[in-house]
């Protein structure tokens, strides 16, 4: 892998909190998820590299660009497109009116132009339909996709996406999720996600975040290898574990120690998931 994007020994700090913990990894073209509960400072990392936040410590390169000089930051500003977790929007607006801003933003100076490449990238999220509807009478998940919309600006080389999948119904998934595979043909998309089965359908890296740091990288496949020979099925709920759930044939399924009657079930990117960070929190422990 060639890295487009690359951090070393990344620190950043909320009060007497270290969010990001020392980070060191790298991402090349493709699709890569980051995967971690609440707190393990995936959004923090995701800021950092999209120049909303500067971080306490470390590097940061990402397309060759060093994004603490100021006139570097600005080339990499014009060559990536972010979705942050929580996009805010001006109500008001129609759809086509908030995307075209948000070009003007991205120098997009000549107007016929930029018309074609707002009417493109709604197309892209299916709400060319939603150009004159104003953004306050949107669903939650049309604004996410307008969201992504204002992302997908000027094809940019790098995109970087924080929980885009939130709001939006199945069919909507599997549309972004065709979308997003397709990018990762010719650049670097980064996206954060709790979602784990977006990470095993679209992902082809994953990494796993905790407590400001990574616990583990490689792909789908790779994760859900960890969890091989402790996935279980039973027809009695386990008495020695606490990861397990009934599932929908009235059977459960057991991470850990195999419980009494219990027969091997195929490991997936969830089991991987779920014990790697059961595992991690007993080490910090």
């Amino acid at each position: 892998m060639n890295p487009t994007v690359s951090v070393r020994d990344l620190t950043k700090r909320f009060g007497r909190r270290a969010v990001l913990d020392g980070l060191t990894l790298e991402f090349g073209r493709g699709v890569t998820g980051l995967l971690g509960p609440n707190g393990a400072g995936k959004t923090t990392l995701l800021r950092s590299l999209a120049t909303t936040l500067a971080p306490d410590g470390g590097e940061v390169r990402a397309l060759g660009l060093d994004p603490a000089d100021r006139l570097q930051r600005t080339d990499l500003r014009r060559r990536l497109g972010y979705l942050p977790q929580d996009p805010g929007f001006y109500p008001h607006f129609t759809v086509f009116e908030l995307v075209e801003y948000v070009a003007i933003l991205k120098e997009l100076t000549d107007r016929r132009e930029r018309h074609r490449e707002v009417r493109r990238v709604l197309t892209e999220v299916d709400l060319a339909d939603r150009a004159k509807t104003k953004v306050r009478k949107l669903s939650g998940g049309m604004r996410q996709r307008l969201a992504l919309a204002q992302a997908l600006l000027g094809e940019p080389d790098l995109l970087i996406l924080d929980e885009p999948t939130v709001g939006l119904d199945p069919e909507q998934r599997m549309r972004f999720r065709a979308l997003v595979s397709r990018l990762g043909e010719s650049r670097t998309v980064l996206l954060s996600t709790h979602q784990t089965e977006d990470v095993a359908a679209l992902c082809e890296r994953v990494v796993v975040m905790k407590g400001g740091r990574d616990v583990f990288e490689g792909t789908p496949r790779d994760l859900a290898a960890t969890a091989a020979g402790q996935v279980w099925l039973s027809d009695q709920p386990p008495t020695a574990s606490h990861l397990f759930w009934r599932t929908a044939d009235g059977r459960y399924r057991t991470l850990g120690a195999r419980p009494q009657g219990g027969v091997p079930a195929d490991p997936g990117v969830e089991d991987g998931y779920l014990l790697l960070l059961g595992e991690s929190a007993e080490v910090a422990a």
